[in-house]
């Protein structure tokens, strides 16, 4: 079997795998895996094939990871992360701040809120930040202007 076949054949299978994993990483091997199978149709010796397959895989990936789909998105901590507690994004309605805590009416109940950060004691309506124990972290709503 030509040796361009083998290239493409495992460029194929790694397009697969990449299937079931979504990370994209796979599919930039398999680009490089397609430039050695390219480079072999060329009737480039062995090596070299080899040397455009780590080339060409190395730059898609690190074309990746500067691309917006290849960063890293920061670790939230569990409270402030809207995939684990839906209540971040919501919004409350904060009458009145005591000494950095304020008590607001949410989901049918009383909670404890804090301020994101010292500048965000404002009354108004408020955004969930993050939720730390039964206490509500509250901070500016920007999108409602």
């Amino acid at each position: 079997m030509a040796e361009y076949v083998l290239w493409f054949v495992a460029a194929v299978l790694l397009v697969v795998a990449e299937l079931f994993t979504g990370s994209f990483y796979l599919l930039m091997v398999s680009i490089g895996f397609a430039a050695g199978g390219l480079a072999a149709l060329g009737g480039v010796i062995l090596p070299l094939q080899c040397f455009v397959a780590a080339l060409v895989g190395g730059l898609a990936i690190i074309a990746l990871r500067r691309s917006r789909w290849g960063h890293r998105k920061r670790h939230l901590e569990t409270g402030a992360n809207p995939d684990v507690v839906l209540d971040v994004g919501q919004t409350v309605d904060v009458w009145a701040w005591q000494e950095g805590h304020a008590r607001v009416r949410y989901r049918g109940s009383d909670w404890d809120a804090i301020p994101e950060s010292p500048e965000t004691p404002v009354t108004g309506v408020l955004m969930i930040k993050a939720i730390r124990g039964s206490t509500l972290v509250l901070g500016p709503a920007h999108h409602l202007k």
